[in-house]
């Protein structure tokens, strides 16, 4: 299923742009709460979403929201019903030095996917959508959707140091491309 929302797709300027931080109280701001949902909408209407981040739907905000499915592979599998967190202004405040070749696409970059390496474990320090700040450790593939949108913040998109890039076909359904 595809997004009522427009998904930005490489080659257009706000996803190479580095996004503006997000005062404590602009958080609480209408227009703000509006970009949630409208984040929110997105990985509800994309199978394939597990995260997306404020600049992939045309807002140059250091906002992303992140499925808490990522956290679990069995969870994604049977698409069972978990919130989004919301992290406003994140910060990779420690790394591991063990890095993972993982493969990994983009909303952005429709029917692209490739290998990246990230770091196998990751702490962020963010704000949530109520202005609170919290810090969470992650591991797998929550880890590496943070890596990705934390990326897209800073106007880096996986595309740019990926390995083995190949164009995967749209799946045919009722003998016409999706």
């Amino acid at each position: 299923m595809n997004s009522t929302i427009k998904i930005f797709e490489k080659g257009e300027k706000i996803l190479r742009e580095k996004a503006k931080e997000v005062s404590a109280q602009e958080i609480k701001n209408k227009k703000f709460q509006e970009i949630i949902q409208k984040m929110e909408q997105v990985i509800a209407e994309n199978e394939e979403a597990v995260a997306v981040a404020a600049p992939q739907i045309g807002e140059g905000w250091r906002i992303f929201a992140i499925s808490e499915w990522a956290k679990n592979s069995e969870a994604r599998k049977e698409r069972k019903e978990f919130k989004n967190v919301i992290f406003i202004n994140p910060k990779i405040i420690k790394t591991s030095q063990r890095q993972k070749s993982m493969p990994e696409g983009c909303l952005s970059t429709p029917s692209l996917f490739g290998t990246t390496k990230r770091a196998e474990k990751i702490r962020v320090e963010a704000l949530d959508e109520n202005g609170k700040k919290f810090t969470r450790s992650a591991s797998g593939l929550f880890a590496q959707a943070l890596q990705h949108e934390i990326d897209h913040l800073n106007g880096i998109l996986f595309v740019d140091g990926a390995t083995g890039l190949s164009k995967i076909e749209k799946q045919k359904e009722n003998n016409q491309i999706k």
